[in-house]
């Protein structure tokens, strides 16, 4: 199933140059694009490589058409942001076959005589909704999901099979949640008397926006009294660990593999680079970037790029690199000494 240029354009919008009948079928990569295709060019270093393609037409922002324009065999769209608008190209084509699951209640689901399941909503098979649940209109509850009592899932809101969602949790809006992934599991939290640790009750929930990801195996703990927050918009990939009491500012995104230690405040609109560490307590300033691999060890107050590991060396040279920062304080404190006895020599002299 395609459809017309025209069509996209009218939908999306953006310049359109070229024939508006032409019929495309889907998106591919610029190397990979038949003459059914759609394309973009979302990197100028690419160009000589759009120029080759045998796309339909591709999507192109003014500086890069003004470039190409005359050795281009095909259609263009001319757009502020072509990857953005490939996106949303993406999105419009997987539309036109995607399988939107029945409303209903599978015949091997458990739900309790006091959830509350819009009529709209899929609930898939051995799924169970706990007592007090309330699954909300055209929500997708994936086969084997377990929603927990007096949860609250939102209008629109997508889990793939074998999400948890526990007691009392909440997601708002055209979420997505991945397999595997677990929220509202207990925090880490223990007092230590005489060396046997006690738990502490983690009594707290978890509260996701609207509009928000969840990749594949990420887990995210509720909170020891308060809540866990997750604001509108929120990215995040697979494997990801959210501790207890955290809150996560809006559009904020986070890739595989990040963990945020308890008590953490990241703000709006900031990106953390896969394997990054935020240690427990400390407070993020919106619009931060934390480099991957990085560990953020004292709070951030002020915007901006920042990376905090060493760089990739041969084993010996690092041996050398390490005994050379083991011995900085001793250096230090001789070079010191010397400035000292140079100035006290020159003192003299003078």
């Amino acid at each position: 199933m395609g459809t017309r240029l025209g069509a996209l354009v009218e939908r999306l919008g953006g310049q359109l140059v070229g024939d508006a009948n032409l019929e495309v079928s889907g998106i591919a990569p610029l190397a990979d694009a038949g003459v059914s295709h759609i394309s973009f060019l979302s990197n100028s270093k690419l160009r000589a490589e759009a120029l080759q393609s045998k796309a339909a037409a591709l999507i192109v922002s003014a500086a890069d058409d003004a470039f190409i324009a005359a050795g281009y065999h095909g259609a263009r769209i001319v757009v502020p942001n072509p990857y953005v608008y490939f996106a949303r190209a993406a999105q419009y084509f997987e539309s036109l076959t995607a399988i939107v699951p029945p409303a209903g209640v599978h015949a091997s689901a458990v739900v309790a005589d006091s959830a509350q399941v819009a009529a709209s909503a899929h609930i898939g098979a051995r799924a169970v909704i706990e007592d007090g649940a309330v699954i909300g209109e055209h929500a997708v509850i994936g086969a084997g999901c377990y929603v927990g009592r007096e949860a609250v899932v939102g209008e629109g809101t997508q889990f793939f099979a074998n999400v948890t969602f526990h007691a009392r949790c909440q997601i708002g809006k055209r979420g997505i949640i991945h397999s595997g992934a677990v929220i509202g599991t207990d925090g880490f939290g223990f007092a230590n008397e005489g060396g046997v640790y006690i738990k502490i009750p983690q009594t707290g929930r978890v509260m996701i926006g609207d509009d928000v990801d969840i990749g594949a195996n990420t887990t995210i703990d509720r909170g020891a009294l308060a809540d866990t927050i997750i604001e509108d918009g929120v990215k995040l990939d697979n494997q990801i660990q959210i501790g207890h009491n955290c809150h996560i500012g809006a559009h904020t995104a986070m890739a595989g593999c990040v963990g945020v230690a308890g008590s953490a405040k990241i703000g709006k609109y900031c990106t953390f680079g896969g394997a990054a560490m935020v240690l427990g307590h400390l407070t993020i300033v919106d619009k931060v970037h934390v480099g991957s691999g990085s560990m953020v060890s004292r709070s951030i107050l002020e915007p901006g790029q920042y990376t905090g590991f060493y760089p990739l060396a041969k084993n010996a040279d690092w041996e050398k690199s390490a005994a050379i920062v083991r011995n900085l304080s001793a250096m230090r404190d001789k070079i010191r000494a010397l400035e000292k006895t140079i100035k006290t020599r020159t003192e003299n002299e003078s």
